[in-house]
């Protein structure tokens, strides 16, 4: 746990420099940064973060003078990049770095939950999805989705509907059957104006367990999803839950 603590508590040190093209880190040891830390807890050594950069005049997400809470930033420049020595999962990459719709659905184990969620995606006037998943060499797969709607509140809508009641989620995703919220997830990995739930499947799993996020930050609602055979690991989860929220907030 205070490992744990160490590197939640480094996500909050991030800070723009210059054209808020970067974060920058200062005054901490290399095993508290996320990006930077040792591998003896099982914590993935991620690229430098960097902030896609805005169109001129384009306030970030959260800014005082963006009231829609809009990310103009490319969306798929918000994608958290794979850590050292994973292998890219090349099927997410989609067209021009853009997926499709019926990509995303087969996430979902349900015909039905397909259906009704893809239904859902097309009444709320969905924009674009962007995706990236890989494997590390444990065995662990990971898939984000972003998905960018027209305002704020129909992401939030869909985030309510996904993980309220948080007790577990709505629709079931691929190889999941018995997910419940993860009361473990440290509060101290928060990130100022993104909403998240997170869950974990109890035992008995099958061959592998998964763990998945559910995410709401502007107008992007995200899904993350990580599974391994024998048991997905606590802390790349957290760490890699808690910088893609960085790179959203």
């Amino acid at each position: 746990m205070r490992a744990v603590l160490r590197w939640t508590a480094a996500v909050g040190v991030f800070a723009a420099v210059a054209s808020a093209s970067a974060y920058g880190i200062t005054g901490m040891e290399r095993t508290d940064v996320p990006g930077l830390a040792t591998q003896s807890d099982g914590r993935w050594d991620f690229p430098a973060l960097v902030r896609a950069p805005l169109p001129s005049g384009s306030p970030a997400p959260f800014a005082e003078a963006n009231e829609a809470n809009a990310h103009y930033a490319d969306l798929r420049a918000l994608l958290l990049p794979a850590p050292k020595g994973a292998t890219p999962d090349k099927a997410l990459n989609g067209a021009d770095g853009w997926l499709p719709t019926k990509d995303y659905l087969a996430e979902y184990a349900v015909a039905d939950d397909r259906q009704e969620l893809g239904q859902t995606l097309v009444d709320s006037g969905l924009r674009h999805i962007a995706a990236r998943g890989w494997t590390t060499p444990d065995g662990t797969r990971t898939r984000i989705y972003l998905l960018q709607f027209g305002t704020a509140a129909v992401a939030d809508k869909l985030y309510a509907g996904e993980a309220v009641p948080f007790s577990n989620p709505k629709h079931q995703v691929q190889g999941d059957s018995t997910s419940v919220y993860d009361e473990d997830f440290p509060d101290r990995a928060a990130v100022s104006g993104v909403e998240r739930q997170v869950y974990r499947e109890q035992k008995p799993y099958g061959p592998e367990q998964v763990r998945e996020a559910y995410v709401s930050a502007g107008d992007v609602f995200a899904l993350i999803v990580q599974s391994r055979k024998g048991g997905a690991g606590a802390v790349p989860f957290q760490q890699t839950v808690a910088l893609q929220s960085q790179l959203l907030g």
